[in-house]
């Protein structure tokens, strides 16, 4: 099986549910706190780009700051990365990689799409 990414945040129950998932299934992923160390810009392109059509909800849109800034609802992916990398607080998770294929485990079973 390809190695296995999730983007996560150590307090989140969504986050704590998918690792579960995975873990019942043998796989231990590497872990990305992407707020105690934001991915660079190339990583969250890159992460947005598997994401294809979900890659605008890579972006937590009901952020009080987030809202505040009235962006558009499709965002360039350059420009989402930048700003999630300038933001990473602003990030929806957990968003799990496998390979070429990515999702938002929201909830944490879609994660069983990408086994």
């Amino acid at each position: 099986m390809s190695a296995c990414t999730v983007y996560y945040n150590p307090r989140c129950s969504k986050c704590s549910a998918t690792l579960a998932l995975l873990a019942g299934r043998g796989i231990t992923p590497r872990l990305v706190d992407y707020q105690q160390a934001p991915p660079d810009i190339a990583e969250l392109t890159r992460l947005a780009e598997l994401l294809g059509d979900q890659a605008q909800d890579l972006l937590r849109r009901d952020e009080a700051a987030a809202a505040g800034l009235q962006l558009a609802p499709v965002l360039p992916i350059a420009e989402l990365a930048a700003l999630l990398h300038a933001q990473p607080q602003w990030m929806q998770r957990p968003a799990v990689v496998l390979g070429d294929r990515a999702l938002i485990a929201r909830p944490p079973e879609r994660v069983l799409e990408l086994l």
